[in-house]
C-alpha cells in the first residue's frame, strides 16, 4: 500500500471531500456548484458528521442504500456551501421547511438556496438576494416529447415544437423543461405549477414570456447553462418572496 493511500473504510475531515466544481456565474450575487454524489465509505463517513438529527432520520428511511448515501453527500455538500457563504460551522447551520416545504436557513436571511440531483450528479445554487431555482437534466435523457409538450407546454411552445426535427424538439423541451422546473422550485410550487400556462422563449436567451401569477415575466430572471458530463441545467430567479 503507497504510503498516502487511504483505506477505503477510513474516516476522513469532511472539508477533505471532494471538492464541487464552481461554475460561471450568469448573474451577480449568485454561485453554482456541480459535484458527483458518489464518494467512498470514508467520506460518507465523515460528510455524515455534518448532518442535523432529522437529516439522519430521513436518510435511515431512504429502502437502498445508493439513494441514502447520495442524501448524505448532497445534504453534507449544502451544508458546506452555505457554512462557507455565512461564515458558519457546517453542522450549526439551520435549515427548516418554509413556504409548502421549501427547504431555506433559519432564522430568516437573505440567503437563498436550491438544489437539483440528476442521476449521481448535483447543481447548487446559492443566492445573496430574491429566491432561487434551479434544474438539472442530463442532455442524452430520453422522454415522450410529443406527451411531455402537450401535457406541460403552453401553445406557443409546442406550435414552435412542431418546427423542429424529431432530436431538436426533444433537446428544446429538456431546455424548456428545465426552465419550469427552475421557477416552480423557486416559488415551492413544484409540479402544482401551471405549467400549461408559464411560456418561455429560447430565442438568444431564455425568458419568460408570459404566466399567471406569480409567474409574471417582469418578476423573474432565466439563465440557461451547460455543466460538465453533458448536463443541461436552468437557473430561475425570482423577486418575489
Amino acid at each position: 500500500m503507497a504510503l498516502d493511500a487511504r483505506p477505503a473504510n477510513a474516516r476522513c475531515d469532511p472539508a477533505e471531500a471532494e471538492q464541487p466544481v464552481r461554475l460561471p456565474a450568469p448573474a451577480p450575487g449568485l454561485d453554482l456548484f456541480f459535484f458527483a454524489l458518489a464518494r467512498s465509505p470514508g467520506e460518507l463517513a465523515a460528510m455524515s458528521t455534518l448532518l442535523a438529527p432529522a437529516e439522519h432520520a430521513r436518510a435511515a428511511r431512504f429502502g437502498r442504500p445508493a439513494l441514502r448515501d447520495r442524501y448524505i453527500a448532497g445534504r453534507a455538500m449544502l451544508r458546506r456551501l452555505l457554512g462557507e457563504r455565512l461564515a458558519m460551522p457546517p453542522e450549526s447551520i439551520q435549515i427548516r421547511r418554509g413556504h409548502r416545504g421549501r427547504p431555506q436557513v433559519e432564522p430568516a436571511t437573505a440567503l437563498d438556496f436550491n438544489v437539483s440531483h440528476t442521476g449521481g450528479y448535483a447543481l447548487i445554487g446559492i443566492a445573496s438576494s430574491g429566491r432561487i431555482g434551479v434544474d438539472i437534466e442530463h442532455e442524452g435523457r430520453t422522454l415522450n416529447v410529443d406527451g411531455v409538450a402537450r401535457k406541460f407546454m403552453a401553445p406557443g411552445e409546442q406550435a414552435m415544437l412542431a418546427t423542429l426535427t424529431l432530436d431538436q424538439r426533444r433537446r428544446t423541451l429538456l431546455r424548456l423543461w428545465t426552465c419550469k422546473e427552475a421557477m416552480s422550485k423557486a416559488t415551492g410550487d413544484a409540479l402544482s405549477a401551471p405549467f400549461r400556462h408559464i411560456e418561455i422563449a429560447l430565442d438568444g436567451h431564455a425568458r419568460v414570456l408570459g404566466g399567471p401569477t406569480p409567474y409574471v415575466p417582469h418578476d423573474w430572471t432565466l439563465h440557461a447553462i451547460r455543466t460538465p458530463g453533458d448536463h443541461l441545467a436552468a437557473i430561475a430567479l425570482w423577486k418575489g418572496s
